[in-house]
């Protein structure tokens, strides 16, 4: 098998200290868990960014001052903004990372309802301006599914020639709204993806370290981080995204599969660094 990418989601949107003490909000909070997950075998740092306060935002300016601080301190990493915000945010505030000019970026590639009222809204129109926006810039989309649909959606925008190949999916497993984070949801999942795509698996809370370790073992690729789930074990809060990171290294090395760098992951998903 290929080598093992981890990515790390170390902030999300939604997450709060409320959750978590650790999870980070201020440029040097973000800096710190970057490195850190980095260093523990992260190639790739899925990026939201808060202000201050915690308050969610798609600033460019705010990502940038984000994006230059985890460069600084871990140079060869790829930073991948999300490109979802947060609930209720405009096409427009969204699309404000890609004008830094990422390696990568994130593209949902469906609607979601994420509980009670709370709907993530990516219509047909809104996936193919998004991809054009990144086709345009050279951006590597990682399209985000949440459910079989999504897929079957990515693969026709794929076929009309709006997100290019190879495809890269990272499949949300688990999410109020979403596909079930199971093996057998996880496997129906694999099956669906054009042959010579590549596939990273994000499993939400309790689902996290069962989706993770299967899809090691299918040669997939693995997201863990505060973002998905903010605890070590049951009743055991994470000390940093690190941590995960950590526990994942140590059961890729027990099923044979050695680590990716940053490097080995551009080449592995077809990314030309900037």
């Amino acid at each position: 098998m290929e080598k093992l990418i981890i990515t790390a989601a170390i902030c999300g949107a939604e997450v709060t200290k409320n959750h978590n003490p650790a999870v980070p909000y201020t440029v040097e909070e973000i800096a710190r868990e970057a490195k850190m997950a980095h260093d523990a075998g992260a190639a790739i740092i899925h990026l939201h960014v808060r202000e201050d306060d915690g308050t969610p935002t798609q600033s460019a300016a705010r990502f940038k001052a984000c994006m230059d601080a985890i460069k600084a301190v871990c140079p060869d990493v790829i930073v991948q903004p999300s490109t979802g915000g947060a609930v209720g945010m405009s096409n427009e505030e969204r699309l404000q990372p890609i004008t830094l000019d990422p390696e990568m970026a994130t593209l949902d590639c469906g609607t979601c309802n994420f509980g009670g009222d709370d709907i993530f809204v990516n219509t047909e129109n809104t996936i193919i301006e998004f991809a054009q926006k990144m086709f345009e810039r050279g951006i590597k989309p990682e399209c985000e599914v949440f459910d079989k649909g999504m897929i079957d959606m990515t693969i026709r925008l794929n076929k009309k020639g709006y997100i290019p190949s190879p495809l890269h999916f990272n499949f949300v497993m688990g999410v109020n709204g979403g596909i079930t984070g199971t093996v057998r949801d996880l496997l129906f999942m694999k099956e669906s993806i054009p042959q010579g795509s590549t596939f990273t698996v994000s499993g939400v809370g309790r689902c996290q370290l069962e989706m993770a370790t299967t899809a090691i073992l299918l040669g997939g690729h693995v997201r863990v981080g505060f973002e998905d789930n903010v605890y070590l074990k049951k009743g055991v809060l994470l000390k940093s995204n690190a941590e995960m990171v950590e526990r994942i290294v140590e059961i890729a090395k027990l099923l044979g599969r050695e680590i990716a760098t940053p490097s080995e992951a551009r080449q592995i998903l077809g990314i030309n660094k900037k």
